[in-house]
């Protein structure tokens, strides 16, 4: 994941996921978030403070208030439908200057592929197109 241009919006989708599903009416109050953590500042050994979240505010306080502020408004839909396709497909989440350096790291295309097979050109776009007994069809 690109974590400069998607940690936060990453922590949301993932946060968020118990509300949406109807499991719980708000993200701390899901049992396995670290929402309570990062949120109101309960201490957990298995949570490590990212440095993005720490630039969030000059002190604690600031910090909580400024990544419960992440959770007032409705997760963009555009950007939960996006960041839904790349977990589906294995992809990492970030910019195109990100994902073009992690293909050229590993060798693999790393975007997010159309949902579907891909289409088969039609006799209308200029193909030709030959039957199963290897006549040319116009």
């Amino acid at each position: 994941m690109d974590a400069d241009a998607y940690l936060l919006s990453c922590l949301r989708y993932i946060e968020l996921n118990p509300v949406r599903a109807g499991m719980v009416n708000a993200p701390d109050a899901y049992a396995w978030s670290s929402h309570r953590c990062s949120g109101e500042g309960r201490a957990n050994r298995l949570v490590t403070p990212h440095a993005i979240y720490l630039a969030l505010g000059a002190d604690e306080s600031r910090r909580l208030e400024a990544y419960r502020a992440l959770f007032r408004p409705h997760f963009d839909a555009e950007a939960l439908a996006a960041i839904r396709l790349e977990v589906q497909q294995n992809q990492p989440v970030g910019s195109p200057r990100f994902l073009d350096t992690t293909e050229r790291m590993t060798g693999q295309r790393r975007e997010p592929k159309p949902r579907g097979r891909p289409r088969k050109p039609t006799a209308a776009e200029g193909e030709m197109v030959t039957s199963q007994e290897g006549l040319t069809l116009d």
